[in-house]
């Protein structure tokens, strides 16, 4: 579809009136079209638009100019005269914003039923709730009428819906993502978290909204048999037989798509999580609108309300003993964790109905957090994926890791979805290698345990040539040559920049790193020989790469 034409399905889809509830604020089709036609200028005037003609729904405690931000409150709405920088990154990307959606008041619940401007149901069964806070977002996109959609995740709020609703949500590392104009739930914790019915999508959206703040060596991918702790059955409280047993199934399938699973023990995590809700943290809801909701009670949702104000009073000692016990809990849960690459967990334990809400609005929504309300605390990102169907609906599971290492968890998350791994955000250093740190051969895992990524085979440009070495494990050196030289096969590698320099140092004689030209023009750092190795070693140029050689001689 053109942009335009994209414009003008997802409005017929809108003019159906599945879940209207899903929107606060519905821009003019006229004026979204009109956003279209300048987009389609752009394009024809060759700009680079990766997001070209995606529609975008934000959640409305994140600003877009011009329309109003509510945090599903009315009377605390004020209209921005700019955009968050993460709408406006999507933007300047191609993205054209359809509306604001609804959510949890002050994004405080998990469960899309604490707004004035209605309980945002779900998609296939409307006694369910939606999830929330980021409610209107993740229904928006499962019924096909945003490509992209943006929520907040404090306490798990870009995870939960999309797992009710059997959608992507990527929340990436804290700090990443800037959090500027959006309206504060917990500002320590709050994160801008993306919806999409594809991995790629949503962490496409993430790359394109994030800061360069990256650590130098921040892994550029998973390793090619990722360690994944799971949590043995009986570790696992609050879930039927029937989603215990949708969970068994999905680490099964990780296992079968090449990822080795160990246990773990839950307890330090789960005993952080309630601190979330059941500590000092909550003092954070009170600075972030505490006098709003004491002037304005009858504005104000009564469970929201209660939770914010009920925090006014929370003295700064408790506050100082709960930060000192997560520390604790976080020493702890990370010891549990180990050298595992990866964690898996359900994303909730239960999808409650509207009904189970309203009579236990408190309790149930700390049900549904029970998985992912350590996540903030502990500085991990997360990757919520659709892992089967269940009687109850979607099943999903999340895939969590260090801070920093989103790649990782993309890539853990993109064996259960059978895609190939996502681009990650992080920029790395590219390097052309040749011979032993090939694909399957022996070196290669010095290139995967530093969190490398594989970019793509190549060849060289025909001005080398290959000579086997003499070496333990056996290499080639690839020499360039004023004449008589050939294209080589080759792979690109991406690199966390902070490896090189170690992989430098390493680099035993003969070899060396420099400058390879690529038959296509470009040029990359690779892997080089001195000239003077490889006087008595035998040239095998005529075999056209290491691979090929190897194979002639009958090994692998």
């Amino acid at each position: 579809m053109t942009p335009q034409d994209r414009v003008r399905d997802a409005y017929a889809r809108l003019a159906l009136g599945e879940r209207p509830e899903a929107w606060i604020t519905l821009r003019e089709q006229e004026d979204v079209l009109a956003d279209a036609v300048t987009l389609e200028a752009r394009l024809a005037a060759g700009e680079s638009l990766p997001l070209a003609g995606s529609l975008l729904a934000v959640k409305d405690n994140i600003d877009v100019a011009g329309l109003p931000t509510t945090a599903g409150c009315p009377g605390y709405a004020y209209r921005p005269a700019r955009s968050a920088p993460a709408v406006q990154r999507l933007v300047d990307a191609g993205a054209i914003v359809l509306g604001k959606t609804n959510l949890d008041q002050f994004a405080t619940g998990l469960v899309g039923t604490r707004s004035p401007y209605g309980a945002v149901r779900d998609v296939r069964d409307p006694r369910r709730v939606s999830g929330g806070s980021s409610s209107g977002s993740a229904v928006a996109v499962a019924l096909g009428i945003a490509d992209l959609a943006l929520g907040t995740d404090t306490a798990g709020s870009g995870r939960v819906p999309a797992a009710f609703q059997g959608i992507v949500g990527s929340k990436p590392t804290r700090g990443l993502v800037p959090v500027e104009g959006v309206v504060p739930a917990c500002r320590s914790l709050d994160c801008v978290t993306v919806f999409a019915r594809g991995l790629s999508a949503a962490q496409q959206a993430v790359s394109i909204m994030s800061d360069p703040v990256w650590p130098a060596d921040a892994p550029l991918a998973a390793p090619p048999r990722p360690v994944v702790a799971v949590p043995e059955r009986h570790e696992l409280v609050g879930m039927s037989q029937e989603w215990l047993d949708a969970f068994d199934q999905a680490a099964k399938a990780l296992e079968t798509a090449g990822a080795r699973l160990r246990p773990i023990r839950l307890a330090p995590f789960l005993d952080a999580a309630k601190l979330l809700y059941g500590g000092g943290f909550v003092a954070e809801r009170y600075a972030a609108v505490g006098a709003f909701v004491d002037a304005h009670p009858d504005d104000v949702d009564p469970t929201v309300g209660a939770i914010i104000s009920a925090a006014r009073d929370i003295p700064a000692h408790v506050l100082v003993a709960d930060t000192e016990r997560l520390e604790r809990l976080r020493a702890e849960a990370m010891g549990a964790w180990g050298d595992a690459d990866a964690l898996l967990l359900p994303t909730a334990p239960i999808h409650p109905t509207i009904a189970e809400v309203a009579a236990d609005p408190v309790g149930v929504n700390a049900r549904v957090g029970t998985y992912t309300n350590f996540c903030n605390l502990f500085g991990l990102a997360a990757v919520a994926v659709p892992a089967g169907e269940t009687s109850d609906g979607p099943f999903g599971v999340q895939v969590i890791t260090r801070g920093f290492a989103d790649a990782v968890a993309a890539g853990v998350a993109a064996l259960l979805t059978g895609k190939p791994a996502p681009v990650p955000a992080a920029a790395g250093l590219r390097l052309l290698v040749v011979g032993a740190h090939l694909t399957g051969q022996p070196l290669n895992g010095q290139l995967t345990t530093v969190g490398g990524r594989f970019v793509g085979r190549v060849r060289t440009a025909a001005e080398y040539r290959l000579h086997a070495l003499p070496t333990q494990p056996p290499k080639p050196g690839l020499v360039r040559v004023t004449s008589g030289g050939a294209s080589i096969d080759g792979e690109v590698w991406e690199l966390p920049p902070a490896a090189l320099g170690p992989f430098l140092a390493a680099l035993p004689e003969p070899m060396v790193l420099g400058q390879v030209r690529l038959a296509d023009g470009s040029a990359v750092t690779g892997f080089l020989c001195e000239a003077t190795a490889t006087e008595d070693a035998v040239d095998i140029t005529a075999h056209g790469g290491w691979l090929t050689y190897l194979a002639s001689r009958g090994a692998r």
